[in-house]
């Protein structure tokens, strides 16, 4: 069994209308409860909760203090290929997108890093185009190779892969993998994904499983806010959250909240986000998930994050590039999204600072995971 099994005994207009249908009382009977439900999260997404968005501010903070102290941990991006199999609708690396597209080689690869090492990140995000032609795994072994010494933390946010490959790079030093659903509602999911692997709505939404059947210590999930109705997405981002705690009690869970931006292509979204509406989804969910990670990327502005930072906050962005080579080549290529925060690294520490937090590089040592002897079949073992 998979969360796709369980996501299929629930109706999306269903879920719907439940959260339309909710009432002030069911609001206040979530906020005077000491640990929040399904029920309780529904109620907190719904309309009705929109005047109670003080209440549950006040929760989530102190929530978050409690669970995490006043700390934010600080990422980097590093995209590795801009070269993709997909017609996603919205994205600037679809296939049919004119775009100069490059693929690294792990020598720039490893470059990239150091540079970014130099700023100071500990962990790091590879992100890549879905093209396997490209970014398979023994591009994927060597890029991991070269990195590994020079970050205590790589997480993974490529195409989706088998749980034997998720192994595999793990044994090299991946110990975290990002996938977002990008929307939970399997009809528009369709239509927004027109071509390619990615059609295939099951296959990547049981991702996160096949990630934590590896054994990978972090798992993150987000949806791609402006597709659906945002309160009905973070429902079903709820549940899998949840439902992923429970099974991979192991893995460390993170939630993303990317709101479309501007891309090649000129995609409208058809269900805009307001800064409101993202902040209500943020504290919803730290409410449910008061042991998740909740992280907010330069896809938002400096002042939005600014602003957010002590409403359930434990990780951002930093710096960030989001075309391949973006940190050390002078290229004019084209980026997957227009970032909003173009702040220095060490400016958007010094801002945490000036608000009472402590900018946090490294809160992981690879020497808290036992060694694996060997990796079943070898490390060459063949995987593509």
């Amino acid at each position: 069994m998979t969360f796709y099994d369980e996501l299929m005994k629930y109706d999306w207009d269903a879920v719907r209308q439940d959260v339309y249908n909710r009432g002030e009382d069911d609001v206040l009977r979530a906020l005077r409860s000491e640990a929040c439900d399904l029920a309780g999260l529904v109620s907190l997404l719904s309309p009705a909760a929109d005047s109670r968005l003080e209440d549950i501010a006040v929760r989530a903070q102190a929530l978050t203090e409690r669970r995490f102290g006043r700390v934010i941990s600080l990422y980097a991006p590093l995209y590795l290929s801009s070269k993709c199999s997909n017609s996603c609708a919205y994205c600037s690396f679809q296939a049919g997108n004119p775009i100069d597209r490059v693929t690294l080689t792990p020598g720039e690869v490893e470059a990239e890093g150091k540079w970014l090492r130099k700023q100071g990140f500990r962990h790091i995000l590879l992100v890549s185009g879905e093209d396997r032609s490209s970014v398979g795994m023994e591009y994927l072994s060597q890029v991991v190779s070269g990195l590994r010494p020079v970050f205590d933390s790589i997480t993974i946010e490529i195409h989706p892969l088998e749980t034997a490959e998720y192994e595999r790079l793990g044994f090299l030093g991946v110990d975290g993998l990002a996938v977002y659903q990008e929307t939970y509602n399997p009809d528009r999911y369709i239509e927004v994904h027109r071509a390619g692997p990615k059609k295939d709505f099951r296959w990547r939404i049981e991702t996160p499983d096949r990630g934590g059947q590896a054994g990978l210590r972090k798992i993150g999930l987000g949806a791609l806010l402006g597709l659906c109705d945002w309160r009905i997405e973070a429902v079903y981002l709820g549940m899998h959250a949840r439902y992923l705690m429970k099974r991979f009690w192991r893995s460390q869970l993170a939630i993303s909240f990317p709101r479309l931006r501007p891309a090649v292509g000129g995609y409208s979204p058809p269900a805009p986000v307001s800064d409101r509406d993202l902040v209500h989804m943020m504290m919803a969910l730290r409410l449910f998930l008061p042991d998740a990670g909740l992280l907010i990327s330069t896809r938002e502005s400096p002042e939005f994050r600014d602003n957010v930072i002590p409403l359930g906050v434990t990780s951002m962005s930093a710096g960030s590039r989001t075309e391949p080579g973006g940190y050390t080549l002078e290229t004019a290529r084209e980026g997957q999204f227009e970032i909003s925060d173009h702040r220095t690294p060490a400016e958007i520490a010094g801002i945490l600072k000036q608000k009472g937090y402590e900018p946090v590089w490294k809160d992981w040592d690879v020497e808290f995971i036992p060694p694996r002897q060997d990796f079943e079949g070898g490390v060459g073992a063949a995987c593509d």
